[in-house]
């Protein structure tokens, strides 16, 4: 990845537009930030750096601790999420850190500004009917249908985010063992079992219909388009919303990971377990899953607390 995307960003030439370079160039060589932060970021300072340019605001020690108090009220005027406040919040204070490092601003005006805490969201899931209905849609008779099939069996199989999906090569499988090697985020690496279902529908795509997709061309990536290029995180989307649509559901990728998270749970899977199979830093992330209906805490209640009526019958 390179810093010349904040070109198109920030279409104005200014200091300050240097500045956000600067940085930008900073998160990619030395904090290996993933690509899709760092897009984040950019984004995010550049609009902050329109609202400074309207303000005859130019240089980095001509802001000061109001502007940003004034960016975030026009931010949440216009009612944007609060996650999205708080990532916009966090860019600024990264950025404001970094320049008062490199002696390039005063003092950090970022300081004692409160970053606005995002509301916790219960994730969107399918229930294990849903689930199943929803793989077993693709046409695996066609070379199209087989790859989504494989697709979507892989994804449920594993819990892999998008872009650790589509990043895939031939080469992250091991068919002998059944498992898939697996770039995450801040760049780790995850060692991941396969079911034999899915591992059965890989061999079937990688032998039948990738050759198919290839079009004689040396792409490395796994999932193909229909161009034999590397599928695109747009045309997953569009691919698992088309199925989606069809059972009337309105899922997203995001949707099938939740759905691995959640289905793990239910059915007894410790939590650190499911914490190192989704690739979380924070175990309170995986936490979120926990949000099981009553009637399977009920269940669970019922099975394992010693004081519970059926476990006492259970023991006797």
């Amino acid at each position: 990845m390179s810093s010349s995307l904040i070109k198109d960003s920030c279409n104005y030439n200014d200091q300050l537009k240097w500045e956000i370079e600067s940085f930008i160039n900073y998160l990619i060589v030395e904090r290996a930030l993933a690509e899709n932060t760092i897009i984040s970021y950019q984004l995010d300072l550049c609009a902050f750096a329109v609202f400074l340019r309207s303000r005859e605001k130019n240089k980095i020690n001509d802001i000061g601790h109001i502007d940003i108090i004034e960016y975030l009220a026009l931010l949440n005027d216009a009612s944007n999420q609060t996650a999205t406040l708080a990532r916009c919040m966090a860019a600024i204070k990264s950025f404001c850190r970094f320049e008062t490092a490199e002696k390039r601003m005063d003092k950090d005006i970022s300081l004692n500004l409160q970053t606005p805490r995002p509301h916790a969201m219960l994730p969107v899931v399918m229930s294990q009917t849903q689930t199943d209905k929803l793989l077993s849609l693709p046409d695996n008779s066609k070379p199209l249908g087989m790859r989504d099939k494989a697709l979507l069996e892989l994804m449920y199989a594993c819990g892999l985010r998008v872009s650790e999906l589509l990043s895939l090569t031939a080469h992250d499988i091991d068919m002998e063992l059944g498992f898939v090697r697996c770039i995450g985020k801040g760049s780790k690496e995850r060692i991941i079992p396969v079911g034999s279902v899915a591992m059965t529908v890989l061999r079937e795509y990688l032998h039948d219909s990738r050759p198919l997709l290839l079009h004689h061309k040396q792409t490395r990536e796994l999932f193909l388009n229909n161009r034999g290029d590397t599928l695109t995180r747009q045309g997953f989307w569009k691919i698992i919303k088309a199925y989606g649509n069809r059972l009337n559901l309105d899922i997203s990728p995001h949707t099938l990971r939740h759905s691995v998270a959640t289905h793990l749970l239910e059915n007894g899977a410790d939590l650190r377990v499911v914490q190192d199979l989704l690739g979380h830093a924070n175990i309170s992330t995986t936490q979120i899953y926990t949000h099981l209906d009553s009637e399977h805490l009920k269940r669970s209640y019922d099975s394992f607390h010693p004081r519970s009526g059926k476990f006492q019958n259970k023991k006797e």
